[in-house]
Parts: structure tokens; C-alpha cells; sequence
């Protein structure tokens, strides 16, 4: 009888029970029966698939592109975000940027390239010729240009890139129910009774609002029309000196000032899945790698020189996962999870991912105490992937990639039922 436990405590251990828990779990779901599903399960530093699910197929994975950037980022810069780069031209100072978000970002820490700018005494001049990029990544919609998640790229972002608006909360009736930051965005307010929310007019920065404009209490980020002029008369607005544009090519060794710590860029990026973030950080790889800011050319860099050994080359398009074009299989990020975790110490890892029932876009599922999830969710309309990592109830670490396209149901459920059979793994295995 003992002989009998043992080899059944075994079995339930092994890659053949955790495949045919999964592959069961699959094909009983009504949930996920008429949509593409991909999974693919690895034990913690191991290469061969505990269990697998068309793993081998191609899904668009949303914002589990994120993941990749992340891991270029790690391959490309140290603890600090190189923030600004520069040249003392004679009486001159000649700035460019690097792709880096941080510059009066309203939600990361104070960037040292503010009190940098503050304290020179020179004239200050802009150049915007070493970005190559357009405002927008390819296969991004182009309607949701007023919509909170889609600031557009450019080479030195300030405030975000956004105008954030936040509705009054002082008692009393006033003539204006809401706000604006920057102040500099006040002069650019049109009363609309047409209007819901705010509504930027889609080539230039005029933002429609009815009277009301946003509820007491509540914020609506908007995303700015950024142009190279507009990034300077926001850099002169607020250092309260005149930043003027040059548009010329420094191509000698140039000075550099940091920025911000690194993990506090990737922190947020994952916890709520911010695309801003994930896309300048394409930029910042390329500015650390000698590159043009250009996320084509960034993300060919990073295949080669640091995902050459993933097993499908990704057709990888943007930073962020807004990017319809974007397709990855669920063996290549697991393979990806496995870069990551050598690349950074556990512990740090699981506080920078979402945590199950803790914290960012996994607050509200996998809720247990300690969590046992720590991933990447990717949603788009019709497809919700998560991947990361797993920790059994026996203390084992898996690492997943659950891939979910073409569905027709509300997101939600499809949400439920990944929890359901992941959870289940957690607890049998």
C-alpha cells in the first residue's frame, strides 16, 4: 500500500499528470471552446514542457509584449535610466533625448534631469534629429488617439505626454469643476456641450469639455499632440526659461545625465500596464545600443543580439501590445520567463509582476494570502493572455504562458476560466 501512495505522490508530480490535468481541463471547458487557445508550462530552469497546448501556434499577445521589453531593458540598461543626453557647445548647451518617460512623468519619481536643466546658466537648444520614429506604432488604432493609453512616442516626453484633468474637490459651486496639469494647457480648454468628458480635436492640442467636464473626485488622462515645438514650449513653460529647437546631428560622444532607478520604470510598467512606458523603453534600448530612436530598429537589435535562442521567432511590432501585427507563441514567452528569472533575483521579480489578489491588473483574481501568482495580463477586444510564474502548493515554481484569441465572450469569463484551471494547478500539483 505504501509502495502504492508513494508512486501515486509521484505520478501527481510528474509532466504526464500536469498535462493530462490541463489537457482535460481544456477540452471540458465550454468557456474556451470556440475560441484559439494556446498554453504552454514549464518547470523553473528547465527547458522541456511540463505540459503543452498548441504552444507551437502563433497568438497576438497583447500586452504580454511588455515582457519583452522588459527583458531588453534588462539587457540594455543598469540601475539607472539614462535620461538626457547633451553637449556644451561653446556658450551652448545642446540636448536631445534619450526616449526616457521619466521628465515630469505625474506618476514616477522626481527625474534628475529637471534640477539639471534648472541650474544651466546657458541657452538651452533642442534637437530632434536623432528620432526616427512616428507618433504611433504600427497596427495601433488610430480612433483611440484621445484615450488614456495611447500617448504618442516622441524622443523627450514631458508630463507623460498627457494633460491630466481631475475634477474639483472643493465644496461649493465654481465656475470651473475640474483642472488641468500643466497650468500650461488652461489656454487650450473650449466649452462644448457636445462634449463627454474631454474630447482633444485629433491634429492640435484645443480639448472640448462640457461644463461639468470631469465628476468631482475622478481623473481623465488625455494624450497630448506632441510635436518638437510643443516639447519645447513645455520644457520653457515650466523651467521658466527659453528652450529653443536646433535641428541638428550630434554624432560625437555626448554627455549624459540619469534619470530615475530603473525598477520604478518596470515596476509600473507592469503593475498597470502602462504602453507609454513600454514603448519609450524601445526607445531607451536603442539610445543605449547606439541606435536612432526607433523601435523597428530596436526591437531587431534585441532578437538578434539577445533572443536569437527563443524557439519561434516573435513577429514582434511595437513596445507596448497595442499593436494588432504583434504575434508570439506561448512556448517563446515561456522560454522568455526563463531569460528573465536568470536576469533577476526572484524576489525582486515577483514585486515588480502583478501579484495575485495584491497588486496592478491581478488585484482582483487569484486572490489568496500569500499569492502564488506573479504575471503579465495582455487584453485586447477578443483576446486576454497571462503569463509568468506559479508556485504550487508542494513549493515547486512553474512558469506559464496562457494564451486566449478569437473569443466572442465577455472578456471576463475568459478571465474566470484561466483562474479556475490555473488555481487548479496550483492546488494539485
Amino acid at each position: 500500500m505504501r509502495t502504492l501512495i508513494f508512486f501515486g505522490s509521484v505520478l501527481m508530480l510528474s509532466g504526464c499528470s500536469v498535462s493530462h490535468y490541463l489537457k482535460r481541463e481544456l477540452k471540458n471547458s465550454t468557456v474556451l471552446s470556440q475560441q484559439h487557445t494556446g498554453v504552454s508550462i514549464q518547470k523553473l530552469g528547465e527547458k522541456k514542457e511540463l505540459a503543452a497546448y498548441q504552444s507551437n501556434k502563433y497568438y497576438n499577445p497583447a500586452s504580454n509584449t511588455k515582457l519583452f521589453s522588459y527583458y531588453a531593458g534588462l539587457c540594455a540598461l543598469g540601475d539607472s535610466i539614462p535620461g538626457l543626453e547633451y553637449l556644451e557647445w561653446g556658450e551652448l548647451l545642446i540636448i536631445r533625448g534619450t526616449g526616457d518617460p521619466s521628465f515630469l512623468h505625474p506618476d514616477l519619481p522626481k527625474s534628475k534631469v529637471f534640477e539639471f536643466l534648472k541650474n544651466r546658466k546657458e541657452p538651452i537648444f533642442f534637437t530632434a534629429y536623432n528620432f526616427e520614429n512616428k507618433r504611433f506604432g504600427p497596427g495601433w488604432a488610430w480612433g483611440d488617439y484621445n484615450d488614456y493609453y495611447q500617448p504618442e512616442v516622441s524622443p523627450l516626453p514631458v508630463y507623460g505626454n498627457i494633460a491630466r484633468f481631475s475634477g474639483n474637490t472643493s465644496s461649493g459651486e465654481t465656475a470651473e469643476r475640474f483642472q488641468v496639469a500643466p497650468a500650461y494647457w488652461n489656454k487650450a480648454m473650449v466649452l462644448d456641450t457636445a462634449a463627454s468628458g474631454i474630447e482633444r480635436e485629433e491634429g492640435q492640442n484645443l480639448f472640448h469639455h462640457s461644463r461639468l467636464g470631469v465628476p468631482q473626485g475622478l481623473i481623465q488622462d488625455v494624450p497630448v499632440r506632441m510635436t518638437d515645438a510643443i516639447t519645447v514650449q513645455l520644457l520653457s513653460d515650466t523651467l521658466k526659461k527659453e528652450i529653443k529647437l536646433i535641428n541638428i546631428p550630434l554624432e560625437i560622444e555626448l554627455k549624459k545625465v540619469n534619470s530615475i532607478p530603473s525598477d520604478s520604470l518596470y515596476k509600473r510598467m507592469m503593475q498597470v500596464s502602462d504602453n507609454m512606458l513600454a514603448e519609450q523603453l524601445m526607445l531607451l534600448y536603442a539610445s543605449a545600443n547606439g541606435l536612432p530612436l526607433n523601435t523597428e530598429k530596436a526591437i531587431a537589435h534585441a532578437i538578434e543580439h539577445h533572443m536569437s535562442d527563443l524557439p519561434d521567432k516573435p513577429v514582434w511590432k511595437d513596445g507596448s501590445g497595442l499593436s494588432r501585427y504583434n504575434l508570439f507563441t506561448p512556448r517563446t514567452i515561456t522560454t522568455l520567463l526563463q531569460k528573465i528569472h536568470q536576469k533577476v533575483p526572484q524576489e525582486k521579480l515577483f514585486q515588480i509582476l502583478p501579484a495575485g489578489g495584491k497588486s496592478g491588473t491581478l488585484n482582483n483574481l487569484f486572490k489568496s494570502n500569500p499569492p502564488f501568482i506573479f504575471a503579465k495580463t495582455g487584453s485586447l477586444s477578443n483576446n486576454f493572455c497571462l503569463s509568468g510564474y506559479l508556485i504550487t502548493k508542494e513549493g515547486k515554481t512553474l512558469v506559464f504562458s496562457f494564451m486566449n484569441n478569437n473569443f466572442t465572450r465577455p472578456t471576463g469569463e475568459i478571465r474566470k476560466e484561466v483562474e479556475r484551471i490555473l488555481t487548479g494547478l496550483h492546488d494539485k500539483f
